[in-house]
Formats: structure tokens, C-alpha cells, sequence
């Protein structure tokens, strides 16, 4: 038999912004017991700006929220698994010349682990976040199966930021605000009194706010001068074709014997593949995009304009080992395809893909071939509304 609303405890993570605010206010006017904890996760003053990094006045945000509505609230400090699970997984990956997402890897390692495992640690029944996700549920073979579906508000759909949850992780999760609209959550906040009624969004990374990404990256990783190598449109390696998925999928040969020496960059694990400013380079008809990144020769290939032929591919891998079902029920067995939507990045729209099963992990080709495909980051397929799976796009 199901807890009452009354006897079921629920664990906010309070993260100073107006998302978690009107969180914990919804479930509290639904009557749940709600308990409010700010996580601590960036203490490392070295490789940040002190007088940029919010965490302070967020955390005194979260504690005025939680007074405001009279329940408990704690700090916890988290500073020392995030280190060592996202912020030098992060590092390393850029010294590899990928772009991880940082935000994808906080909510399947600190928020829906750590602090999910704090939060039960407490006597919580779940654990609630300001995600603009939903969820739901369906029964399979006798048991339930949790669905992760996106947010009803078309510009803040967050469910991209889940997709590495695990039906555990889901079984013990709550998005309140997933059924609404930005400006119904302002709103929201406005009447309830919420300090964070009117506080702008955070732009900056997950765990250190409001310091860009290159500033953040080059005091960790120390510069290194390299040449930035421009590849013509019309080279003839682009206008091979390429028959069978493995090529496909495979990332064009950039080599200098190809390109043309256009400038100095200071160090090619800065780039991301796509990537159009920063180059800091002039004189050409058309914006220049960045097409490949190769930190092993620290070396940066830019093509002119976005319809480049070197920025497109018809498909992308990802290996087994980072090939992730949140409906594993809905999982693939070798040589089976299946027809899905997806996305490679936030915001983007999602596009018809087929996805490929083999032994060594997943194809997903496109109807059209797909652009700026980026290393590192997360490919994730849908069916409808609900996130079926992930993956981490192998190269």
C-alpha cells in the first residue's frame, strides 16, 4: 500500500535558482514532507574566479527559499567526488581532444547518486529536482517500467540532461515543474513570495557558475602554440564515398597534406569540433568552423562556412560499454535495427535516425547526414515524448 502524500518525505536539491524553488513550494501545497539541500560542489579556489563563482549567494538563495516556507534545509559538500567524477573526468577528456557534458555526468553521478543515496540516508522517499522533465510509468511482463519524458514547456525540455538515469535512479525521482512553463514557474514564484521569483537562469557551467569555459580550461590546461590548418570544400578525400555504416560513421582523415596554414592557435584541446568563435582569424569569404580537433599533433582543421562538407556525417558510433537504456526492456540484441528520434546536443531538434545493433556497440544513422558531430558528447534516441536510451559518441 502507497504512503500518504502526508507520511512520504521528499528531498529537494535547492540550487538558489527559481526551477528548485517552485519545486519544493508544489510539493509542499501537494502535501508532502519536504526537506531542502544545497549541494556544495566546486571548493577548489586554484582553477576558478573567486568573486565569480556564485556558490555563496546561491546557497544563502536556497536557505532564503526554505525559511521562506518553513522546512529543514542543509548544505552539503559534495566537492570532493564531483572533483574526482566529473571535473577531472572532464579534463581529461578535453586533453583528448572530446567534449564531455558535465551537466549530463552530474545527474547520473552526484544528483541521482550521491545525493540520492544522502537523501535515503535521511529517511527521504525521493528525491525532487527543477528539471523540466516528466515521468511516468508503464507495465511490462508484470512489472513496472519507469518512462522519462520530456518537459511540456518546448524550450526548456530538460530530459536530454537525464538520459543516463537508471530505472532505479528514476523509481526514486520527482519533476514537479516538468508539466510547466517557464513563465508559469516565475509566476508561480512571484505569488508564492520566493526571494528567487525574478533571479536570472545560471549561464555558466554546472559546478562553477559564472566563468566561461575557455577561461576555466586554460587554467587547468596549459596553452600550447600549434598551427590551425584550413581544409578546402573541395578536397578530394570529402567527395569519397562511404558505403557501409563503420565508414560512415568513421570521422574524415584531417591531415596537413590536405590543408592550407592559416594561423596559430594555443593549444587544440581548447576546440570543439563545430565550434565557430574563438579562432580569432580573418580574411575569409565565409565564417570559418572548426572540422576536426587533434590534440596528439595539436593541430586545429577549419573549413569555411557551415555547409562545409567536413562538418557532416551520415552516422556516428557509440561502444558497448557506453551504450545506456533507460528502458532497458527496449534494449537491442545484435543485427536488430530500429527507428527512432534523436538529438547530440541541448536544444537541438530531434531528426529520424535507424539505429544499428552489433557486437561492439550501436550505429545511429541519419536520414540526412547530421552536422558538427562531436566526441564525447551524448547521443540520445526517443520514441514520441520518452527518452528510450544513450550513448557516448565514440569519435
Amino acid at each position: 500500500m502507497a504512503k500518504a502524500k502526508s507520511d512520504t518525505t521528499v528531498v529537494v536539491g535547492l540550487s538558489g535558482g527559481v526551477d528548485s524553488s517552485v519545486t519544493a513550494y508544489l510539493l509542499q501545497q501537494e502535501g508532502y514532507k519536504v526537506i531542502g539541500l544545497f549541494m556544495r560542489n566546486w571548493v577548489d579556489e586554484s582553477v576558478t574566479i573567486h568573486d565569480e563563482c556564485p556558490w555563496v549567494e546561491d546557497s544563502n538563495d536556497a536557505m532564503l527559499v526554505a525559511d521562506k516556507l518553513g522546512i529543514p534545509f542543509q548544505v552539503i559538500d559534495m566537492s570532493a567526488p564531483y572533483q574526482e567524477r566529473i571535473v577531472d573526468y572532464m579534463f581529461g577528456e578535453y586533453e583528448r581532444g572530446r567534449t564531455p557534458n558535465p551537466d549530463v555526468l552530474c545527474n547520473r553521478e552526484i544528483k541521482f547518486d550521491l545525493f540520492l543515496k544522502t537523501a535515503l540516508s535521511l529517511g527521504a522517499d525521493y528525491v525532487a529536482t527543477g528539471h523540466y522533465a516528466r515521468k511516468s510509468s508503464v507495465e511490462v511482463d508484470g512489472q513496472t517500467v519507469y518512462q522519462l519524458l520530456g518537459g511540456k514547456d518546448p524550450n526548456k525540455d530538460q530530459s536530454y540532461f537525464l538520459c543516463q538515469l537508471s530505472q532505479d535512479q528514476l523509481s526514486k525521482a520527482l519533476f514537479p515543474i516538468g508539466e510547466l512553463l517557464k513563465s508559469e514557474v516565475r509566476e508561480i514564484a512571484r505569488e508564492a513570495g520566493l526571494a528567487t521569483a525574478e533571479k536570472k537562469d545560471s549561464q555558466g557551467l554546472c559546478f562553477i557558475g559564472k566563468v566561461r569555459l575557455p577561461d576555466f580550461l586554460q587554467q587547468k590546461l596549459e596553452p600550447k602554440d600549434g598551427n590551425v590548418w584550413e581544409v578546402p570544400r573541395e578536397a578530394a578525400f570529402l567527395q569519397e564515398p562511404r558505403h557501409t555504416l563503420e565508414e560512415q560513421a568513421k570521422p574524415f582523415d584531417f591531415h596537413p597534406k590536405h590543408a592550407e596554414k592559416r594561423g596559430k592557435h594555443r593549444g587544440a584541446h581548447y576546440y570543439t569540433v563545430g565550434q565557430r568563435k574563438g579562432l580569432n582569424i580573418g580574411g575569409s569569404p565565409l565564417p570559418l568552423f572548426v572540422l576536426g580537433v587533434n590534440t596528439q599533433y595539436n593541430a586545429i582543421y577549419v573549413g569555411q562556412g557551415d555547409d562545409h562538407p567536413g562538418l557532416y556525417r551520415k552516422a556516428l558510433f557509440i561502444t558497448a560499454a557506453e551504450e545506456h537504456w533507460v528502458r532497458p526492456d527496449r534494449s537491442m540484441q545484435p543485427r536488430e535495427t530500429a527507428q527512432y528520434s534523436a538529438r547530440i546536443r541541448y536544444r537541438q531538434s530531434l531528426v529520424p535516425v535507424t539505429l544499428h545493433k552489433v557486437e561492439e556497440g550501436l550505429y545511429m544513422e541519419f536520414e540526412t547526414p547530421e552536422k558538427a558531430i562531436t566526441p564525447g558528447q551524448f547521443a540520445a534516441w526517443y520514441d514520441g515524448e520518452e527518452l528510450i536510451g544513450s550513448g557516448i559518441i565514440a569519435e
